[in-house]
């Protein structure tokens, strides 16, 4: 039983190791889209984002049953002496937190991507809706200047 049950876990870490690669590959995409000016090809490359990290939390949620229902601990809280947990799961396991490590400082970038666009899209909405403009005066202090709207409806 617990040679079945170590190479299901080695299968499943796996499985979230190419989830993981793909997800990775999703986020760089991603960041290329969000620099670009296509919201069609943003909401693509969102929605297969979703589903990467959903295939990834299915996944996790297998091998925490999987570990609880055999006995075999969960790789990131096994210490090093247990017998349990072979070099080829703890590598496996080392690799995926590398992986989701770099995804989560990709989806970092993207998330600051995000925000300075939003930023730069208010800024261009108040200038078109003649909102004062946030300027700088001699002692590097900050002002409203009004402007004149661009356009009425």
């Amino acid at each position: 039983m617990y040679g079945e049950a170590r190479r299901r876990l080695e299968d499943l870490l796996d499985r979230e190791i190419e989830v993981a690669r793909l997800l990775s590959a999703a986020l760089s995409a991603e960041r290329s889209v969000l620099t670009g000016d296509a919201p069609e090809a943003v909401r693509q490359r969102t929605e297969e984002k979703v589903q990467l990290l959903g295939a990834i939390e299915k996944l996790e949620s297998e091998r925490r049953a999987l570990c609880a229902a055999t006995g075999l601990g969960v790789p990131g809280e096994i210490a090093k002496e247990e017998v349990g947990v072979s070099a080829t799961v703890a590598d496996r396991w080392r690799a995926l937190m590398e992986l989701m490590a770099g995804c989560r400082m990709a989806n970092e970038v993207n998330g600051y991507i995000i925000h300075v666009r939003q930023n730069q899209i208010r800024q261009l909405l108040d200038v078109v809706r003649g909102a004062p403009s946030v300027t700088y005066g001699p002692q590097g202090k900050t002002f409203g200047k009004a402007l004149r709207a661009l356009a009425r409806a």
